[in-house]
């Protein structure tokens, strides 16, 4: 039981320290992403998950490290019996990895809960604001749905925000300078976002990038996920107009801000975004491969690390 569980637990904590930084950064560099945002974006909350997954599994194969045989031959949680049985130095050891895990999963609910508080209390203060300066009516070209607020600028902005009570905020600048086609293919963008729930998902990415330390977690993963997201929105537009009427839209919506905890049409990503809609289509086999690796990042260590761990924690606790 103590070799399973010792080496359950190196693998898992090499596991988690690799899903949480090198690959990732190796990912984020990547193109073949951008033919097939879907594929890739399953790809990478596969990656996200695998590494919470390991960090607590390799604190249980710590903590059951812990759980030596007492003078019955049952499991003990005694510390002096654990100290005597493993030693000061790995006790010490053991206690500190098993604490830095439950730190770990400490961080990721406290994130968690601060990350959706705190964006919707942002998005909850900015739908008011845009309710009270909506200058839109029905009489607006383009603009027809419950959903959509006018803002009174020159400036072209187009941009979102999630929730339950969800908004699609445009100027009257992005009016004047788009055509029909290219405002239904920003609002198609836009709508897109609402409904596939793409800032929950991007919620999830920001509460893991803060969960893990600094020291071992990639920063380019939380940016590589929210240029997913609006490629994968743009195939939704294309859908609906064709690549043409969306280029011209993101360009002319290139310098759009967009409040945080909302999703902007344009943005620093524009320019790859818009080479990628005359670019080649979208990759089966690429997809296939990265659905396959998803999927194997979650089962393969399950399979042939955890299983044995938890037969053998079974014997010992039915001893």
């Amino acid at each position: 039981m103590e070799d399973v569980s010792a080496t359950t637990a190196l693998v898992f904590a090499v596991l988690a320290l690799v899903l949480a930084g090198p690959v990732p950064a190796l990912l984020a560099r990547a193109r073949w992403p951008h033919r097939t945002p879907r594929a890739a974006l399953v790809l990478w909350q596969a990656i996200a998950l695998a590494a919470v997954l390991s960090a607590f599994s390799s604190g249980l194969a710590i903590a059951s490290q812990l759980l030596v045989p007492g003078a019955d031959g049952r499991p003990t949680t005694a510390p002096t019996a654990e100290i005597d049985a493993l030693g000061l130095p790995l006790w010490i050891l053991y206690v500190v990895v098993l604490a830095i895990t439950l730190v770990i999963g400490a961080r990721l609910i406290y994130a968690s809960s601060l990350v959706a508080v705190r964006t919707r209390r942002r998005r909850a203060r900015h739908r008011m604001l845009v309710d009270l300066l909506d200058c839109g009516s029905a009489s607006t070209p383009g603009c027809h749905g419950a959903d959509i607020r006018v803002l009174d600028s020159e400036e072209p902005i187009a941009y979102c925000l999630p929730g339950l009570r969800q908004r699609v905020v445009l100027s009257e600048g992005t009016i004047a300078n788009l055509d029909r086609v290219e405002l239904t293919a920003i609002l198609s963008h836009e709508r897109s976002h609402l409904r596939a729930r793409h800032d929950l998902v991007l919620e999830a990415f920001t509460a893991v990038n803060e969960a893990f330390p600094r020291i071992v977690r990639s920063r380019s993963a939380l940016g590589a996920v929210q240029l997913l997201v609006e490629l994968l929105a743009d195939d939704s537009a294309v859908k609906v107009t064709g690549p043409r009427p969306l280029a011209r839209a993101l360009v002319a919506c290139a310098g759009s801000a967009a409040p945080k905890g909302a999703m902007a049409a344009g943005g620093p990503s524009t320019l790859v975004r818009v080479q990628r809609l005359g670019g080649a289509g979208p990759d089966r086999a690429t997809s296939v491969a990265a659905y396959a690796a998803a999927a194997g990042i979650l089962v393969v260590p399950t399979v042939y690390v955890a299983v044995p761990w938890l037969t053998e924690l079974s014997r010992l606790l039915t001893r």
